[in-house]
């Protein structure tokens, strides 16, 4: 294990984009197989015996390969160049102290105000053309996931992200987030995988009342 960490740190010095692009592509996708088997998990143990859904699990490797290719074209090359752009722009622009307290937090707010809510909005943008539905679909699955995603994620990365800005050097950052991204591409992909689940029609709703109040 040391030894490939030292390889990996090694890649890291001489070829950083690229090292960052194939570490993050492999992650994605094997985040997606997770989502693949929670999903199939899920459908087996709400499914009647002898269904449909009672078999044995495999590997759609399409989507395997759809999903680790954002990690590769996206996360990848955006997310190593984001973070490097982040700690310049709040040293040196911003002029705070790094590992202070308004330092970790202006990053975060930045991460989470910014690059959240992209991340989240191309993925699943991404997701739907992949897949080969339309630009109304598409636009349809992104007003049913983006929410969802948003929040749940909100709720977990700024902690993720406050560890990482404050203790984590730059050029390991990405690598950070990409093992948390392993979890998080596993969501992700389950609640892309989800559909019109009934949990997400909380959303909906609330969005459609907040529409309606705008209106009045």
């Amino acid at each position: 294990m040391l030894k490939l960490w030292k390889w990996y740190q090694k890649c890291l010095q001489v070829h950083p984009v690229k090292t960052q692009i194939i570490s993050s592509g492999f992650l994605w996708g094997l985040g997606d197989i997770g989502a693949q088997a929670i999903t199939h998990s899920t459908l087996k143990n709400q499914s009647l015996p002898h269904s449909s859904e009672d078999k044995e699990f495999k590997i759609n490797w399409r989507r395997v390969a759809t999903t680790s290719m954002f990690g590769f074209a996206f996360v990848g090359p955006v997310g190593h160049y984001w973070y490097e752009y982040l700690d310049r722009f709040i040293r040196l622009r911003a002029q705070l102290q790094p590992k202070t307290l308004k330092f970790v937090t202006a990053k975060v707010a930045a991460d989470g105000l910014i690059f959240g809510p992209v991340d989240l909005l191309i993925f699943f943008s991404y997701m739907g053309f992949a897949s080969g539905k339309n630009i109304d679909q598409v636009k349809e699955d992104v007003k049913r996931d983006f929410l969802p995603g948003l929040v749940v994620g909100g709720g977990v990365w700024p902690i993720v992200q406050i560890v990482n800005f404050r203790f984590v050097p730059v050029r390991y950052q990405l690598l950070y987030v990409n093992l948390f991204c392993l979890l998080d591409s596993s969501f992700l992909s389950w609640l892309e995988q989800q559909g019109d689940a009934s949990w997400k029609q909380w959303f909906t709703s609330f969005r459609t009342l907040e529409n309606s109040k705008g209106q009045t």
